[in-house]
């Protein structure tokens, strides 16, 4: 039985060690690109003697010209301002910036893990169970999982992939990579959000307010602390507010509704609807992406027994 134990424990930390490299590691490149970037930067002053610099401003005003292009989007327009200031929110706070989100996240766990240890059981298991998931609720939460971490992993490429894995990979290398991560990003996110809303309706019931919540809380969820657990209850105040509500309600809505509307620009959304969508996909994303991974330490090898929960019931 030991044994078992051991080989178990090192299959958990394994799957977490390569999940966590291949959310976190591509982010070390930032620190080589954005270097780069300061130095090959234009001064202001620079910018300002540049004698076709007045002439772009001008265009970027979007004054109407002549274009050959049709459709339902912008015509007769030669740079569209707003796609301008996309690309620069795009890929300076929400490429550049917010996935060390996920850095300092795990970072964060890392610490707590050495300090805290892993949170054994008081007594030794009796052998005696309590039904808590069915098995229709556990299929759904891998169900929803599985996606969940094939889209992250694709989505957080796609975001700073050039920046970071060109680099790497090459532009071929790359190219071949990206390809199959869009494919992937695009036809299995309308999959996702089927499995969140799901989620949402199956889930709420057991998520709703009680006074128990605010003692939880008090007491840190008895992760600080040596004494008596707090009171949890079917679903412990951190896995409402924070899993359930938070992530799964706001930020998931957020990430479902968004995708669809990236994913089906045939419906004739304008520019402007599709680089707002793309920003607020991009900041929920890398957010609930951060938040999961607390969700998946404290759920599988912070606290002996919680695994079981989504594998046995």
């Amino acid at each position: 039985r030991t044994t078992r134990a051991a080989s178990a424990r090192r299959m958990i930390w394994s799957a977490v060690i390569i999940l966590v490299g291949a959310l976190v590691l591509p982010l070390s490149g930032y620190v080589y690109v954005a270097m780069s970037d300061a130095v090959a930067e234009p001064s202001a002053a620079e910018q300002q003697t540049n004698p076709r610099a007045n002439y772009w401003r001008a265009v970027r005003e979007g004054y109407d010209g002549y274009t050959a292009a049709s459709g339902p989007y912008t015509t007769n327009v030669l740079i569209q301002n707003g796609g301008q200031n996309w690309r620069q929110l795009r890929n300076g706070p929400v490429a550049g910036i917010l996935p060390w989100l996920l850095a300092i996240v795990v970072l964060a766990l890392g610490l707590f893990a050495l300090w805290r240890g892993r949170i054994r059981l008081d007594h030794p298991p009796s052998g005696r169970t309590v039904p808590r998931w069915s098995l229709n609720e556990r299929v759904l939460h891998w169900y929803t999982a599985v996606l969940f971490i094939i889209l992250a992993i694709s989505g957080l490429s796609l975001l700073i992939g050039r920046a970071v894995l060109i680099p790497l990979l090459g532009l071929n290398g790359f190219g071949a990579y990206a390809a199959v991560a869009i494919a992937l990003h695009n036809y299995l996110g309308p999959f996702f959000v089927v499995g969140v809303l799901l989620e949402i309706v199956a889930w709420a019931r057991h998520a709703l307010p009680e006074p128990s919540d605010w003692q939880w809380f008090k007491q840190g969820g008895g992760f600080f602390g040596r004494g008596k657990h707090p009171h949890a209850g079917r679903v412990n105040a951190g896995e409402k507010y924070l899993t359930f509500w938070l992530g799964l309600v706001v930020l998931g809505i957020a990430v479902s509704v968004t995708g669809l509307v990236l994913d089906f620009p045939n419906f004739g959304q304008t520019r402007e609807t599709m680089q707002l969508a793309n920003l607020v996909h991009g900041i929920a994303g890398v957010i609930w992406t951060a938040l999961m991974l607390g969700h998946m330490y404290l759920g599988s090898v912070a606290m002996e027994g919680t695994l079981d929960a989504m594998t046995k019931g």
